[in-house]
């Protein structure tokens, strides 16, 4: 076990981090037997606030609102986190534990050895936007299919296969591989968090601190408990450029004043134009509400609201076509406390009115942003046809 311990000593101040993995039984053994040994002032979680209320408040996830969800534009994330949270669920379930208990023994020990509780994570909704507002729109595809496709990865690992993704250099593999796939996402993911969680551990009361980690974060987190750490911009999430705000005006601008253009040149072919824009934009938003699993009137909604919303970058397809498949199937308790049963297979990820609502409202607006592009191009086309 001492292998998966870090001791160091940070201006005065002993610090011991565990390394562990998330859904291991021994992480949990490894988590009480040290922090009972150890006697600290403080233990430091990788939870934050968000994280910590939802353990000890479950009852609260079923009495979720998905229309509010879906109105303070937290779909997506939702989404992402539902499918994030269900592949380490799948892990802990083939071990016989609960996702994350080793956070929840540290949380019990800070009780019963009296220590302080320090909640040294990030807040996820940051994070995640963050990611959102960092990455590209490729990478945003690739990371949420690769998220999808979790759902129905059935492959399963040994606890001494958990036991040795704690090592250095299985570590140093597996961060490099995904650095390599997913540039941004890490950055954002581990290599930020790494520096707040850094902050909020050598911060933490007391002259000796026990930190319980994911194994993931503990190698960057050494380096960076001797560095100095900007907590305050690491916090905030960086509003749209005006360049970008500029852009996503000026692009539907520019396309009403082609069609307006070519329309008053030749009428069959600006009527060309915006029959071009409707058909593109609603089909392609329809179709991924379709695939999506949505009601007949989502998909219908999807297809009315894409053209007139890939107007206004104030507003989504997606939006509109989720919130009336709310109204006609609107989730139950039963579908918040079936979600770890359903999320076992693609059907049961479709089969759930929670998950169904909030891939309604992904889908369609990816497919309104494929038809803006789409759409776009085929209307500037035409324009060149008909002054060419």
């Amino acid at each position: 076990m001492e292998s998966n311990i870090t001791r160091l000593n940070v201006n005065g101040k002993e610090i011991i981090l565990i390394g562990t993995a998330h859904v291991s039984k021994n992480s949990v053994d490894e988590v009480h037997e040290t922090i009972k040994a150890e006697q600290p002032d403080s233990i430091c979680i990788e939870l934050d606030q968000q994280r910590y209320e939802a353990i000890n408040q479950k009852e609260k996830w079923s009495n979720t609102d998905i229309v509010q969800i879906i109105k303070s534009k937290r779909a997506g994330f939702m989404f992402v986190n539902i499918l994030l949270s269900n592949y380490q669920r799948k892990l802990a379930e083939q071990f016989g534990i609960e996702s994350g208990q080793e956070m929840m023994e540290g949380m019990a020990c800070a009780k019963e050895y009296g220590a302080e509780l320090v909640l040294a994570d990030r807040s996820i909704q940051i994070t995640f936007n963050r990611i959102w507002r960092g990455c590209s729109l490729w990478e945003k595809i690739k990371v949420l299919f690769s998220i999808i496709l979790s759902v129905v990865d059935d492959e399963e690992i040994t606890e001494e296969d958990l036991e040795s993704l704690k090592s250095d250099d299985m570590l140093t593999a597996a961060l490099s591989e995904m650095g390599s796939a997913f540039k941004g996402v890490k950055k954002y993911l581990v290599d930020e968090r790494d520096q707040y969680l850094a902050y909020k551990i050598k911060n933490a009361p007391g002259e000796k601190v026990v930190a319980v980690l994911g194994a993931a974060h503990v190698p960057g987190i050494k380096e960076e408990l001797f560095k100095e750490q900007n907590i305050a911009e690491l916090e905030v999430v960086a509003p749209k450029s005006n360049v970008g705000k500029i852009i996503g005006w000026m692009i539907p601008i520019v396309l009403v004043a082609l069609i307006i253009i070519t329309f008053i040149s030749n009428p069959s072919s600006g009527l060309e134009q915006a029959k071009t824009w409707i058909i593109w934009n609603g089909v392609l938003s329809a179709l991924g509400t379709l695939l999506a699993g949505g009601h007949i009137l989502s998909i219908l909604t999807a297809f009315v609201a894409a053209p007139i919303t890939s107007l206004n970058p104030l507003l989504a397809a997606g939006w509109f076509a989720g919130m009336v498949e709310a109204h006609y199937r609107k989730p139950k308790v039963e579908d918040f406390e079936s979600l770890p049963k359903d999320l076992g297979s693609l059907k049961g990820l479709w089969r759930n009115k929670v998950t169904k609502v909030l891939m309604v409202v992904v889908f369609a607006n990816l497919g309104s942003v494929l038809g803006t592009w789409l759409g776009g191009l085929n209307i500037i086309g035409i324009f060149i046809n008909t002054f060419s």
